[in-house]
């Protein structure tokens, strides 16, 4: 019996009996056979259960003609889609097919290539299927020099299962290897950083090292210059067609690194620095420092001693200095913005000057006074230390900032940040006096192009950058059109009239300032026979295109027995054959000077 809450509709239909009681007596009653009510009976339940095998298996067979129906379609709408697509090179994939290795090319200014990838080969073994370790290790150390046998028998020996034997391999080492014939010595596909001009650029593209790898692929990573600096960048899937293109001009910085290495030799110079620059977009077109390196092999830090003498360390970035009389344009420059003086104010220039218990000298003693002009022409220490004490310490703070003095430069090196100038404690007066010709403040020859490079090209203000750009733009203004019109004539005098003379290349105008710092020994003093000598300037002086800055680390040479250690000296002549070089290649085209008449006639044609 079911209960009041039970639903009779959700109860199993009762079975029909194949015998009912009731029909067996009726059927006895009538003189029917009872059997026959029995086969009836069986006959409607077995065509019940037919009938419901078969709409199940119709059910099914509806189902699986429906799958077909979708999976043959699926077929047909990829292969349309094939059909319709652009072939591609299949890809396969295996262990380490995440790592990519992959790294966008990068070129000069012109499209010339500087950095790419290649694809290469690494070496691995398997030494428990080596048929013949002894033999493949005296092979393998004969393909590989650097190997010694008893570090590949170890290797080898150790035990392990999989072992890398060289991670870069030559097309000639690979074949060498497969001619050993050793089963279990296997190459693995690399790609490879490639910088085809060698040690050409080295400080400012820095070089790669691998991260993750895998038997198929090598991540590689940026350790250091541009290769650092735009990591993210040079390894973005969706740039690797793009070349990252630079502002350096291969073929200058080409001959820059030629002169500069000339120049060291001549001079015995310990190191030497370049850097030229546009001077009113700021773009580095050529910048060297040596000693430098190859890329391909990057050396390994110094772990001891001074990390300056490694030929990782760029000079014209990284090196911080006192830069000499190079700075003394600033304070003049300042004075004449401000209105103090004219380019013919007459200045004190009485040698020694006192300051409290400190006293300021000249190379030379150039008499009682000298004009503005004669000052920078002269390269009067008083004169400078002068205009700065009645400047004041605050302004000339101010206007050096303004310059880019204070704060590292911008361009675009993981080294630059590291490069902060070295600044006085306390920026008073005798401090204020001292920077004004180049000593108590410590720069980058990149600060000084980019501080040159404001001042001479009208007055504004100018980034370094490395990377090249479309057009001008002007920057903050940082002193008047005229000021930086007079500074560039106080320049171009100081080349046809004064320390830098032998720096007059014809046609081009060159204008420019010596510099000739002490360097500091460890005991606070300064040396007396090493200097850092620097020529800084800028070219077509009345149409100012292009800035320059060399430096040479120790140089000297031996006139009439005697050593000249000053810039005049050594870096003037070296930046003038620099400058003879390069001009036409950057597109300066020489000015034509009027031809003097001699009041004689020339005889032609013989009359």
């Amino acid at each position: 019996m079911t209960g009041p809450g039970s639903d009779l509709h959700d109860a199993p239909a009762p079975r029909r009996p194949l015998r009912p009681l009731a029909r067996i007596l009726r059927a006895r009653d009538r003189g029917e056979n009872p059997d026959l009510i029995e086969r009836a009976n069986r006959a409607e339940r077995h065509d019940h259960i037919r009938d419901r095998a078969r709409r199940r298996a119709e059910g099914r067979l509806l189902v699986l003609g429906l799958f077909f129906v979708a999976a043959f379609g699926t077929v047909a709408v990829r292969m349309g889609t094939l059909a319709s697509s652009d072939p591609a090179e299949p890809v396969l994939s295996a262990g380490g097919a995440s790592i990519t290795s992959a790294r966008a090319d990068i070129v000069d200014r012109n499209g010339r290539l500087l950095a790419t990838n290649v694809v290469t080969s690494a070496l691995y073994a398997h030494p428990h299927e080596m048929v013949d370790i002894p033999h493949a290790v005296r092979e393998l150390a004969r393909v590989f020099p650097g190997r010694s046998e008893a570090d590949l028998t170890a290797l080898l020996t150790s035990g392990r299962k999989f072992v890398w034997i060289e991670r870069t391999l030559s097309p000639e080492q690979v074949q060498a290897v497969h001619d050993i014939g050793d089963p279990g010595l296997l190459f693995a596909a690399r790609e490879m950083r490639v910088y085809p001009n060698g040690p050409l650029a080295a400080h400012i593209l820095g070089g790669v090292r691998y991260g993750r790898e895998g038997v198929q692929a090598a991540e590689i990573l940026g350790v250091a210059g541009i290769e650092k600096a735009f990591d993210d960048r040079l390894s973005d899937p969706a740039m690797l067609a793009d070349p990252l293109r630079l502002s350096i001009d291969l073929t200058v910085q080409t001959t820059m690194r030629e002169v500069l290495e000339g120049g060291m030799k001549l001079f015995a110079a310990k190191g030497a620095s370049g850097v030229m620059m546009d001077a009113h977009t700021g773009e580095i077109v050529a910048m060297v420092s040596l000693p430098d390196f190859d890329p391909n092999h990057r050396p390994a830090p110094l772990t001891s001693g001074d990390q300056a003498d490694s030929p990782l360390f760029n000079r014209a970035v990284q090196g911080v200095y006192e830069l000499g009389s190079v700075f003394k344009i600033f304070p003049v420059a300042q004075a004449l913005d401000e209105g103090l003086i004219t380019p013919d104010t007459i200045i004190d220039t009485q040698s020694p000057m006192r300051v409290g218990r400190h006293r300021i000298s000249d190379y030379r003693n150039y008499g009682p006074e000298l004009t503005a002009t004669r000052v920078i022409v002269k390269s009067s220490n008083v004169g400078t230390a002068r205009l700065a004490r009645e400047l004041g310490s605050e302004k000339q703070r101010e206007f050096l900032g303004r310059l880019g003095f204070l704060e590292p430069t911008s361009v675009e090196l993981v080294e630059a940040p590291g490069a902060k100038p070295l600044l006085p404690r306390n920026w008073g007066e005798i401090e204020s006096m001292t920077i004004s010709y180049g000593h108590g403040l410590s720069s980058s020859p990149l600060h000084l192009a980019a501080g040159y490079a404001s001042l001479l090209n009208g007055g504004t203000k100018v980034a370094p950058t490395l990377q090249r750009r479309d057009g001008r733009s002007l920057g903050p203004r940082v002193v008047s059109e005229r000021t930086s019109a007079q500074a560039r004539a106080m320049l171009r005098s100081v080349v046809t009239e004064g320390t830098a003379s032998f720096g007059d290349v014809a046609g081009y105008e060159v204008g420019g300032k010596t510099g000739t710092a002490d360097k500091p020994a460890p005991n606070g003093r300064y040396y007396d026979d090493r200097v850092l000598a620097t020529f800084a300037g800028v070219f077509p002086a009345s149409d100012p295109e292009y800035v320059f800055v060399v430096t040479f680390d120790e140089g000297h040479e031996i006139v009439n027995g005697e050593p000249r250690r000053t810039a005049g000296w050594t870096t003037v002549p070296v930046t003038a054959e620099l400058i003879r070089r390069t001009a036409p290649l950057l597109g300066v085209r020489p000015a034509i000077e009027p031809v003097v008449q001699s009041g004689l006639r020339e005889a032609r044609n013989g009359r």
